[in-house]
Order: structure tokens, then C-alpha cells, then sequence
């Protein structure tokens, strides 16, 4: 299938690793120009190059601290500077710390909130009048499992994941006029770095060995494995794509059946 991305401008949030660099890689891969960020430049610098080199697209990078608001002002200024434009954007951020209600402070509230629901808001809001002015756009933010079923001891992302899809929700209604397309993915347990030190931090918890924790997490899970980063970016790569043209407003969790919410 022809997803139409040829030469459409993309920008990934968080690219530098992890999901985020699965989903940049899967838009280069299929013609986009992508552009990259993170807070740490050589690992932009070297995700970028491998992306280049693997998919013979254009792949700019830019680092960027998503809690800060001119940070992100500028990473989709400059990203529409050097590409003419902003089509697609993919919001993503590292997630807050882990912690029960009674253990997170004022000051752990606060920066989840600017980290994980204002960086969303934000880029939204930088990158629509770039949208609007071609006719056209999708925005995929990237969420967490917990959309639809709140893990224990993640009171932060729990909440502020949740607030992602009530405001792509809200958007896909005031945006639709606009030709802009808004969706939330929520990852189940996928084989990354973040994944393991979940794994790893459980299993200190328990006294047990990481791969014990997480054997005994695959059992939950029907399809009895975690997923891969690339398949979790061929959902988010559709649903940026042109050849997504009537799905919107919509939470869907890649979790290989895990989360039993309806």
C-alpha cells in the first residue's frame, strides 16, 4: 500500500531512541522528511545519520528540551524553515517518575505536567498554523497503555496520559474543518530501554531476576511477547499518513491484547 507520505514533512518528538525513533525511521522509510529531536545531541546525531543511511531519506535533527516552551517553539520553527512546512507531527515525551499518590511531591506534579501533557499542547499549537495553511495534517500523540487502564504506582502518567486523549478528542472536533486529523496510541509492555528498567526496577521490588518479571508479565499478555518499536510505529506510521483519511479523534492501544478494557 502507497501511504502517500512521499515527500511530506514530519516531526517526531523524543526520536532519539525508543518508540519515538521507530515511528521517525518508519515515515523516512516510506518518503517522509523527518526531522528529529531529544536533549542529548550525539545520540540525535547518530539516530539521524542511521536513519539517513537506511532509508536514503532527508533527516534533520535538533535538540530540544520539551518542557520548556521556547524549546519547542523553536524545534517547529526551525523543523517548517528547513522543510517548508510542518504534515505530520508526532507528539511523544519520556515518561514521570513512578510513584503512588501519597509519594509524589508538588514539584514531581508539576514537571510531569509540563514534560507530558504541556509539551503535547505545545506543539499542537506551534505546528497548526502550518497545518491550516496547506489544508491538511495529522497528529499522532504518542500515550500510554494507561488510556484505558491505569497501571499501579504510575500516578503521573496515569493522569496526564489520560489528559492527552481527552484533548485529541477534543481536537479531532475543531480540527476536522481544517483537513487535521488527531489520534492517541497507548503502548502496551514493547521491548525498549523503558520497558526493561520497568522490568528491572519490579524485579528489584520483588527480589527476583528481571527475566522472571518479565516472563511473568508476557503471561498476562495473549499473544505471550512484547512487542517490537517497529511494530508499534506501523500503527503510528498509518495513522500519520494520507492514507489514513477518515479515522480520527481515536485511542488505540498496540498491547498484543493485554489491557481487558473494552
Amino acid at each position: 500500500m502507497d501511504l502517500g507520505l512521499d515527500g511530506r514533512v514530519a516531526l517526531v518528538a523524543a526520536s532519539s531512541r525508543g518508540l519515538g525513533r521507530a515511528i521517525a525511521t518508519g515515515l523516512a522509510a516510506e518518503g517522509a522528511r523527518v526531522m528529529v529531536s531529544g536533549r542529548d545531541e550525539a545520540s540525535l546525531a547518530e539516530a539521524a545519520g542511521e536513519m539517513r543511511e537506511t532509508t536514503g531519506a532527508e533527516v534533520g535533527y535538533h535538540v530540544a528540551d520539551l518542557s520548556r516552551a521556547e524549546d519547542v517553539r523553536e524545534l517547529v520553527g526551525l523543523t517548517a524553515e528547513r522543510f517548508g512546512g510542518v504534515d505530520v507531527l508526532v507528539t511523544n515525551a519520556g515518561g514521570p517518575p513512578a510513584g503512588s499518590f501519597d509519594t509524589v511531591s508538588d514539584e514531581d506534579w508539576r514537571n510531569a505536567f509540563e514534560l507530558n501533557l504541556m509539551s503535547v499542547v505545545r506543539l499542537i499549537r506551534e505546528a497548526l498554523p502550518y497545518m491550516r495553511e496547506k489544508g491538511h495534517g495529522r497528529i499522532v500523540n504518542v500515550a500510554s497503555s494507561s488510556i484505558k487502564q491505569p497501571i499501579e504506582n504510575l500516578i503521573l502518567s496515569n493522569t496526564f496520559r489520560a489528559g492527552i486523549a481527552g484533548l485529541a478528542k477534543s481536537l479531532s472536533f475543531e480540527l476536522a474543518p481544517d483537513g487535521i486529523l488527531v489520534n492517541t496510541l497507548g503502548p502496551g509492555r514493547i521491548s525498549t530501554e523503558c520497558s526493561a528498567a520497568m522490568d528491572a526496577s519490579q524485579a528489584e521490588k520483588l527480589g527476583v531476576a528481571p527475566e522472571e518479571v518479565r516472563g511473568r508479565v508476557e503471561a498476562g499478555i495473549p499473544l505471550s511477547r512484547y512487542g517490537t518499536p517497529e511494530e508499534f510505529a506501523r500503527v503510528a506510521v498509518f495513522l500519520a499518513s494520507p492514507a489514513n483519511s477518515y479515522v480520527t479523534g481515536q485511542a488505540f492501544l498496540v498491547d498484543g491484547g493485554m489491557v481487558r478494557a473494552l
